[in-house]
């Protein structure tokens, strides 16, 4: 296993060799990069000390990364405000709240438990950019570091910000509290016993629905594999299913990602999670004569632009990656943003994927439409997307095929700020192939009106692919 180091942060499995896996000195090494490149992003006022904020999820290494983290800041001279349990998103809104120059989230999302990792925050509580994050990487390849004198060492200070999270949550105008309590719904929430299992049923009792939980003891002994897709959710169909329950909601070990099940126990589709937050708030913005725009990346579905350009607003598309995401939002002052894979960014609140803001607009939506789930899934355009990949021995390939499909599909709409994406506007599929970051592969995703479609399409153009490395 070799260690991961991207803009998403550093991973690895805890447990092996160094330079495989994340090890205890790869946590101090990134720790004091990340302490020492402070500097490079913010100036401390009046020559203060720094102050960052630390949370974490609920998996197994989570005391052991946490001692060596909050360690090794105070011995880079920097005050501590320890979190502890938090979703990446309390500890995103931390930062803001504490007014620290940044924060450190442990946790390797939707990673099985013997993984984790290092997520670096700025001051805004978001991802460091991918200069910032590299810069932070080459630094710790020099280790050059530089610590604090015993007379000039960091402090620790503990605070749950949970609740005042939930606040910001609760407070935000489009979240229509009042309609989701006379609502009365009934929601079945798998937290895969991490810390959605304190911060969601917490989010639920305040909005008035009765919360079931399944998996909700944050152990971090995760009950299923943690990433929300349909395959890993079959409790958690059953049970909305057997509870008759309104809906099911399933998050991952962070809850930054968010997946829902229809009151039939079939799955919403994690790809139509921001698809329907989206229509909601369009249509609440459509009403008030503000501009419109939405951001996702280029994977994720075509429902997006469909439900945007719907309302009279505009659709961008961004580079694969949360910073990328997020920092084409900023960049066009959209209304909400974000992935696919179930993540929800609404800058009215904060630059990062947010489940609980992600729920709370979902239920305003749904007691507003006094629909079920499965009849709100209906008025959303249906895509079906296929996902594949090509195995290379030879990464100088990649560019190559890359390349020659360019040309080969010249005639088409072609996007290629992130690999090569092919649009087919006459029929509104699509083909997006990018080269992994961590592995010799080509990731290919393709959407169609029918999965049968997709895939014939995902097929298509492995084939062509497979003649150019034939060739």
């Amino acid at each position: 296993m070799t260690l991961i180091k991207s803009i998403s942060g550093i991973r690895g499995t805890i447990g092996g060799e160094p330079g495989g896996a994340l090890t205890p000195l790869d946590i101090v090494k990134f720790t004091a990069a990340y302490a020492a490149t402070l500097p490079q992003r913010k100036a401390t006022p009046n020559g203060s000390r720094y102050k960052i904020v630390v949370g974490k999820d609920a998996r197994m290494s989570g005391d052991m990364v946490e001692q060596l983290v909050v360690g090794t800041l105070v011995g880079c001279g920097i005050d501590v405000v320890k979190c502890g349990f938090a979703s990446t998103p309390t500890t995103e809104m931390a930062v803001l709240f504490a007014g620290a120059d940044g924060g450190i989230i442990l946790t390797a999302s939707h990673n099985p438990r013997q993984w984790n990792a290092l997520k670096l925050l700025n001051d805004k509580g978001e991802f460091l950019t991918a200069l910032e994050g590299q810069a932070v990487l080459d630094l710790a390849e020099k280790e050059d570091f530089h610590f604090a004198e015993v007379d000039q060492l960091g402090t620790i200070e503990e605070e749950d910000f949970t609740d005042k999270h939930l606040d910001a949550v609760l407070a935000l105008p489009a979240v229509d509290v009042e309609a989701v309590k006379n609502a009365h719904f009934t929601v079945v929430v798998d937290a895969v016993n991490s810390v959605g299992g304190i911060i969601m049923p917490r989010l639920l009792k305040r909005l008035g629905v009765k919360c079931i939980g399944l998996n909700c003891n944050p152990t971090g002994d995760f009950a299923h594999n943690p990433e929300p897709l349909p395959a890993n959710l079959v409790d958690l169909c059953e049970t909305v299913k057997k509870e008759k329950a309104d809906l099911g909601v399933s998050v991952d070990p962070d809850v930054d990602r968010l997946a829902f099940i229809c009151e039939n126990g079939e799955p919403f589709v994690e790809e139509y999670t921001l698809v329907s937050v989206a229509d909601y708030l369009c249509e609440l913005a459509q009403k008030e004569g503000k501009p419109i725009a939405t951001v996702s990346n280029l994977s994720s579905t075509r429902a997006l632009r469909d439900v945007t350009e719907a309302h009279g607003g505009t659709y961008y598309a961004a580079a694969v990656g949360e910073v990328n995401v997020t920092t084409k939002m900023h960049e066009v002052g959209a209304l909400i943003g974000g992935e696919g894979n179930g993540g929800v960014i609404y800058p009215a609140i904060h630059a990062g994927r947010d489940a609980m803001v992600g729920v709370a607009l979902f239920l305003s939506n749904l007691a507003h439409k006094g629909m079920k789930v499965s009849e709100l899934k209906k008025t959303y355009p249906q895509y079906y997307i296929a996902k594949n990949k090509i195995q290379l021995s030879d990464t100088a390939l990649i560019d190559k095929i890359l390349n020659e499909l360019k040309t080969l599909y010249a005639k088409e709409n072609i996007n290629d700020i992130d690999g090569v994406k092919i649009n087919f506007e006459a029929d509104k599929t699509w083909v997006h192939l990018r080269k992994s970051n961590t592995e010799p592969i080509i990731r290919i995703y393709s959407e169609a009106s029918t999965m049968a479609d997709a895939e014939a399409l995902g097929n298509e153009v492995i084939a062509v692919a497979n003649k150019i490395i034939g060739a």
